[in-house]
């Protein structure tokens, strides 16, 4: 972009004395000419404000020459002499109209003639005027062309910076005088463009230092001269080297890009692959990272700086050249780093090391180590300028970042402090980073092991259903779910079938999940019906959240619970703001089963209602979590609908079933966790369930054992005659006298028999010692003591006491 200074006053001639002024008031050149006007050394006025120099009131002097252009400025002399100055200004723009500062100028007529021969009494030719004097020793490149890009004449800086004397390139066209004409190819336009126009231009290049060490940005500032009667007569140009600020200006941009590309996930290596392709090429031909061991684990490294010979393992590295040839460690490979090598030595001592070919230290360690010997003689005609600075944050040592150039003819500049000051504010904004993830790591891994300690590990195989479950932890930063599911068998061939969500992350919400699926299980081997569970859980969420809201925060949990019964194919489901659930029927129809959503546990004073529904034998139900379904760009109606769609789509079995749910819902890993649990229903054939009514009269106790005897023969378990008639007989004639009508008798023949009664008290019986001299007590203990387990559930019209016994194997 061209960038034109406002047309104010005449136009600056070679002879002038110059100052620049930035933005903020400050004089930041000062040429030969300015020197021989006032006195003043460049040394003793940059970086000092322009205002001291003003021998009146500054401000005022300011806003004339902001005004007009020019103006008469009173100027205090070095000696203390008053000069009255005809002052001009030229602001200097930069892009999108900023300024970064102002060309002041002095005409020759300004100060005295100097005498035209030296004190020796040499003459010089064409050298009278303090202003000629002024153009050839300014501390800026000043030049000057003719119309056609020819050169008049060159100062001394100019000189030395095109490494020849002026001599070697007057009257010559300028394209003749470079080597690379592409790349000054836009400096030649720009000067044609002001013989052209006859307006001043800025321009900006790079340029290489004669030494070839160091490239220098230049700003060029270009404006016409012409004479008296103001013909264009040719173009000057003042060349200010901008190298400094310029390098400022992209470290500042490098960290500033650094804030928003380092440590945009929670994960170690992930960090460091950041780092390192960040700062190449724009530091570094190459970056590596390396890592102490326990940081990868998770655990917590020592503290302070890493003394001696240490092991560290390459987690990232990066090239400017495609396949990393530079690297001699692969990827998630281990090295030890002798003590004198520069890792080693930037661990110890916990600052950054700099060295380069030739240092011994560096030398021995590649010329002991052979992969390194064989990379450095691969490369033996360049030399290497290689930066180790550690890896340190929050007083831990970390690891360690190497960035390493390669020097050559093209590329020549050694790392110097200005690098090494960038570098070390990139590895401590990623070694910050990397703490976190590795904390984060170690929380998470916390958190996961505990959930999955307290998920179902093995669950037993159930006669009412067969069942497959997945679980997915979240891929999200703030940790893992309280998201569970269970299995739990219950009495009569029964199964409950449960699945809940906990509000929240991390370890607390882990721990309240798993107190929650214990209380599940207890509540569950109460035998409660589904809705009544239900509020006896949301109770106990009240009292945890009442209990911990001051130091937890607030506890909510989703949950649904479903009984199903293989004898009368019915399913009893109740909600607790959970998800419903969707059943797949042998013929291929998915539907969402309609369920009341109650409130969430821990809301309170609100009931639950259960739903009934018959469900087929082979029918698959499925009960999930909403990170299946829902998600921040999935509706959860799109998310159910997808959910029906998937588990209607062919599978050999439930574990296919569950593979195909979550590939067709959950591409990549979830955001949040997921839990998917499905249950295909059997039932029981009506020849393994005898039921018999029974009177309120204790003579039909024997006919009770009758009918079982007789019903056990007819099933072929003549062995179990004896404990069963036993159990009959305790039970029946514990219905009848404490009971009451009506009474039934139920044997439940499957993977076990099953004996129940049931009757019209709902007062439930437990286990007494009797007394040496009792006549009673002992019935309930003997049926525990002869049966693997008994219990007692409520049921509509009042309990039922069970007891079942273990089958001999088939």
């Amino acid at each position: 972009m061209v960038t034109l200074p406002l047309d104010r006053g005449p136009a600056a001639t070679a002879g002038d004395a110059m100052a620049v002024v930035d933005a903020s008031g400050d004089v930041t050149g000062w040429s030969e000419g300015a020197r021989l006007l006032t006195g003043y050394t460049a040394e003793d006025v940059t970086g000092r404000p322009a205002s001291e120099l003003v021998a009146g009131e500054p401000a005022a002097a300011w806003r004339a020459l902001l005004t007009h252009g020019d103006a008469v400025v009173a100027v205090r002399h070095k000696d203390g002499r008053r000069l009255e100055l005809a002052l001009r200004i030229c602001p200097l723009r930069g892009g999108k109209g900023r300024r970064p500062g102002f060309v002041v100028t002095a005409p020759p007529e300004a100060g005295e003639r100097i005498p035209a021969e030296r004190t020796s009494g040499e003459r010089i030719p064409g050298e009278g005027t303090l202003g000629e004097l002024a153009f050839k020793q300014a501390s800026m490149s000043m030049s000057i062309f003719d119309t056609g890009q020819r050169y008049l004449r060159m100062n001394d800086f100019a000189c030395q910076v095109m490494g020849q004397p002026e001599e070697a390139f007057q009257y010559r066209y300028f394209p003749d005088t470079v080597e690379n004409a592409e790349h000054s190819r836009g400096f030649l336009r720009h000067l044609e463009i002001v013989a052209e126009t006859g307006q001043p231009v800025h321009y900006e290049s790079w340029t290489r230092s004669p030494s070839g060490r160091r490239m220098h940005a230049w700003s060029f500032e270009m404006w016409p001269v012409r004479d008296q009667a103001g013909e264009l007569l040719g173009t000057a140009l003042a060349g200010f080297d901008s190298s400094e600020q310029y390098w400022a200006r992209q470290r500042l941009a490098l960290l500033n890009e650094a804030a928003g590309s380092i440590g945009t996930k929670l994960d170690v290596i992930q960090t460091a692959r950041e780092l390192a392709e960040l700062a190449v090429p724009r530091l570094a031909d190459f970056t590596s990272v390396d890592l102490l061991d326990s940081v990868l684990q998770g655990e917590e490294p020592a503290t302070g700086p890493v003394e001696g010979g240490v092991e560290l393992r390459r987690v990232a590295h990066h090239s400017d050249t495609p396949g990393v040839p530079e690297a001699a460690i692969d990827l998630g490979a281990a090295d030890i780093y002798p003590a004198f090598s520069p890792p080693a030595r930037a661990l110890a001592t916990g600052e950054p090391v700099l060295t380069r070919s030739g240092d011994s230290g560096l030398d021995t360690w590649f010329a002991e180590h052979g992969a390194r010997s064989a990379k450095l003689r691969e490369g033996e005609d360049h030399e290497l300028s290689l930066m180790a600075v550690p890896l340190v944050a929050r007083g831990t040592t970390l690891g360690v970042a190497v960035f390493v150039r390669i020097l050559t003819p093209e590329h020549p500049d050694a790392f110097d402090l200005d690098d090494v000051s960038l570098a070390e504010e990139l590895s401590s904004r990623a070694a910050v980073c990397v703490d976190n993830a590795r904390r984060y790591t170690r929380e998470r891994t916390t958190a996961l092991a505990l959930q999955r300690s307290l998920l179902p590990q093995v669950m037993a195989v159930q006669a009412a259903v067969e069942f497959a479950s997945r679980y997915l932890p979240a891929l999200s930063q703030a940790g893992v779910g309280g998201d569970w599911f269970d299995v739990i068998p219950l009495s009569g061939t029964r199964v409950a079938l449960v699945v809940g969500d906990v509000v929240g992350h991390g370890l607390h919400a882990s721990v309240t999940m798993g107190r929650l699926r214990t209380a599940v299980w207890t509540l569950a081997d109460v035998d409660l019906p589904p809705d009544e569970l239900l509020t006896h859980l949301d109770d106990l969420v009240g009292h945890l959240a009442a209990d911990e809201s001051a130091m937890m925060g607030e506890i909510g949990a989703t949950c649904l619970y479903a009984v199903y019964d293989p004898v009368s194919r019915r399913c009893t489901v109740a909600s607790a703001g959970h998800p419903p659930p969707v059943v797949l029927l042998p013929d291929g129809t998915v539907k969402v089963v309609e369920v009341t959503a109650g409130p969430m546990l821990g809301v309170g004073g609100l009931p639950f209602e259960a739903t009934e529904l018959d469900v087929p034998e082979g029918a698959v139900l499925a009960l999930y979590t909403d990170g299946l379904v829902e998600a921040r760009d999935v509706d959860v109606d799109v998310g159910t609908a997808a959910l029906c769609t998937a588990l209607a789509a062919p599978a050999r079995n439930l574990e296919d079933a569950c593979d195909n749910v979550l590939k067709a819902l959950l591409p990549q890993r979830p955001a949040d966790d997921v839990a998917l649990l499905l249950a295909r229903t059997r039932a029981l054939d009506a020849d393994q369930v005898a039921v018999w009514d029974l009177e309120s009269d204790p003579a039909l106790v024997a006919t009770a054992r009758q009918y079982a005897t007789e019903q056990l023969t007819r099933w072929g378990l003549d062995e179990a005659a004896f404990v069963t008639e036993l159990v009959v007989s305790e039970l029946v004639t514990n219905a009848i006298r404490y009971g009451g009508s009506p009474i039934q008798l139920r044997l439940i023949r499957d993977r076990a028999l099953i004996c129940e009664v049931s009757d019209a008290s709902s007062t439930s019986p437990h286990l007494r010692r009797a007394r040496t001299f009792d006549e009673g007590g002992r019935g309930l203990l003997l049926v525990a003591q002869l049966t693997d387990r008994w219990g007692t559930r409520p049921s509509g019209t009042g309990k039922t006491i069970w007891a079942e016994q273990a089958l001999p194997v088939q």
